[in-house]
Formats: structure tokens, C-alpha cells, sequence
């Protein structure tokens, strides 16, 4: 059910309702009485429509005024989205630390990577083992156990949105450093994440 949206003529015969009866109290739209209250009238309704955009800015996922709040909140901005991020960069980083992975596992990782908008797939290496590899297998060492490799686009590319975007943002921004940044922020401290871009 969406917030009732009222209008000054709303709150004008909502006023006049309330008035007490008699002559001194008349409904006639022509009387200064009806002017004063309509004059009043326009405040009411703006602050209706500003207290129905408050449940609209009060999540992460459509937030714009409250963007600096949800960001102190969650320990942003941070340097891994640059020195001007624009709005759904801002705006993703909130959403993906506001959600969260759960863990620090591969399943939390590709979860995270998608809230802040990125598609990825992850590929856990192994140390080598005689009982299970095969001929063109890799001979990898003990160290190889911790590592996995993040495979992701070359280039995410976010485009401008003319709802979610500033005035200032670019047209199109690319790059994967907040992926980079964020994940080796989550990723568990054992972990060598080697990133690959195709």
C-alpha cells in the first residue's frame, strides 16, 4: 500500500472541517478566514510529500539524501571507489556492506562482488596430490591451497541512470578497483585472491 499522497485542497477542507461551527466561522472560499488556512494549506502538503520521499530514501537500495548517512554508518566512503564515485557506485558499496556476504567463503564472495555490481566466478586451486591429479594437471605447492582467482570482465562498465545520478557524475564510469578493494577487504586474511580480467 503506498503512503497517501494529500494535497493542499486535502488539507484546506481538513482545516475547514475542524473549524467550529457558526457565523464567525464560515466555509466561504471568498472569506480571509478560507485565504489564511488555504495560504497554510502548501506547507502541509510539501511536508506529506517530503515525510512519503523519507520512506523511500530511508533504504539503501533508493537512497539519495540519506547516501551519507547510510555511508558513515557502514565506514564509507573508502578509498576503493575513488575520489569521485557517482551515485550507484556510492550506492552499491552500501547496499553490498549493508547486506554482507555471511562468511568469507566463495559462494559469499560472488554474492558480495554481485550487490556492489560485478559478475564474477572464483577458482580455488589446489595443492598437487598424486592420489588425485591427472596428467595435465598443474603441480602446485602447499601455498596454492589459500589462493583462489576472482574471473571477472575486463571492464564493468556503469552507466548513467537519470534517476540515481548527480549532477556532476559521468556519463559511463569502468574499472574494477572497488571489486578489488572490497574483496581483499572481506576475503578471509589466509587468502591470496589473484584477480583475471577476459
Amino acid at each position: 500500500m503506498l503512503a497517501p499522497n494529500f494535497k493542499a485542497a486535502d488539507f484546506l477542507a481538513a482545516m475547514q472541517a475542524l473549524l467550529p461551527r457558526g457565523r464567525v466561522w464560515p466555509r466561504d472560499p471568498d472569506t480571509v478566514q478560507a485565504k489564511v488556512i488555504a495560504g497554510l494549506a502548501p506547507s502541509y502538503e510539501r511536508q506529506t510529500a517530503r515525510a512519503n520521499y523519507l520512506l523511500v530514501d530511508a533504504f539503501p537500495a533508493t537512497t539519495y539524501e540519506l547516501l551519507p548517512e547510510w555511508e558513515a554508518t557502514l565506514g564509507l566512503p573508502d578509498p576503493c571507489a575513488g575520489v569521485a564515485p557517482t551515485i550507484p557506485t556510492r550506492r552499491a558499496q552500501v547496499i553490498a556492506r549493508f547486506i554482507g556476504g555471511g562468511g568469507p567463503s566463495i559462494p559469499d564472495l560472488i554474492a558480495f562482488a554481485a550487490n556492489l555490481g560485478y559478475t564474477i566466478t572464483i577458482t580455488q586451486f589446489f595443492e598437487a596430490r598424486a592420489d588425485e591429479m591427472r596428467a595435465d594437471d598443474p603441480c602446485c605447492g602447499s601455498d596454492w591451497n589459500s589462493a583462489w582467482r576472482v574471473n571477472a570482465p575486463l571492464n564493468t562498465i556503469i552507466y548513467a541512470q537519470a534517476d540515481a545520478m548527480a549532477a556532476d557524475d559521468p556519463l559511463a564510469s569502468w574499472g574494477n578497483a572497488v571489486l578489488e578493494c572490497e574483496l581483499r577487504a572481506i576475503a578471509q586474511a589466509h587468502t591470496n585472491l589473484i584477480f583475471a580480467y577476459v
